[in-house]
């Protein structure tokens, strides 16, 4: 067998990759963290156990990674929904409404990836997709007519966290809206903006069981013959 070319072997790491960025994301979100193995994301992943450690330090900078992605992805669904809209006001509010509706909709996630976040050990962990995350808000905060955005994007970072801690809190909950009213108050947006609690939530900002689209496990070419070599990758990570 002739050897693969540099681009066949990037778009094998690069599924890899997404494979186990997507199964830790479900697997979490089906049976929390302390429930769920690397070996577990491993074999829904289809992927051999050592490319875990491969690609990532441990199971909890898998999951955050994992978890923000699929929180950046979600915002930039959001955000870019029709009618698109480059008014600052209307991006925040959707903003707002997207990082609530993952604590209202995947409570078990987002409650595991903040008890991540507060762990002296590991606490927060900067990756690409936490980076992809902070460029979404700070463009959100910029577009809303911040005169700092290095002070401004800080301040909503927090709130949000804040926001989405007080939403998961076992036992005592603060109901979204209620906090969705107060960031709205503070940020003087009309509650009509972004999706309102009442209203008719529209594309991409719905709680869709099927994660696969923020997961980028497609090729565009050759799939065959990627699908064949990553079947073979498999095969000898395991020996």
């Amino acid at each position: 067998m002739s050897p693969r070319s540099a681009s066949v072997n990037e778009e094998l790491r690069r599924r890899s990759k997404e494979r186990l960025l997507q199964a830790a994301v479900e697997l979490v979100g089906e049976r929390g963290y302390d429930a769920t193995t690397l070996g577990d994301i491993a074999d829904r992943a289809g992927s051999a156990r050592g490319l875990v450690s491969y690609y990532f330090p441990g199971k909890r900078q898998l999951v955050q990674s994992a978890v923000h992605r699929l929180m950046h992805r979600t915002l930039e669904e959001s955000l870019e929904r029709e009618p698109r809209t480059g008014e600052g006001r209307e991006r925040l509010a959707r903003a707002i409404d997207a990082i609530l509706g993952l604590a209202r909709d995947r409570p078990v996630l987002m409650r595991q990836h903040m008890a991540g976040l507060l762990q002296a050990e590991v606490g927060f962990v900067p990756c690409p997709e936490q980076r992809r995350l902070a460029e979404l808000l700070r463009d959100t905060v910029s577009r809303y007519g911040s005169q700092d955005v290095d002070r401004d994007y800080p301040m909503l970072r927090a709130l949000l966290m804040g926001a989405v801690f007080a939403a998961l809190v076992p036992g005592v909950p603060m109901p979204v809206p209620e906090l969705r009213a107060e960031l709205f108050e503070r940020y003087r947006l009309d509650w009509k903006l972004g999706v309102p609690p009442d209203a008719e939530a529209p594309g991409g900002t719905t709680c869709d069981p099927d994660l696969a689209r923020f997961f980028a496990t497609g090729v565009p070419d050759g799939p065959d013959r990627v699908e064949r070599q990553d079947r073979t990758d498999r095969t000898d990570q395991s020996k």
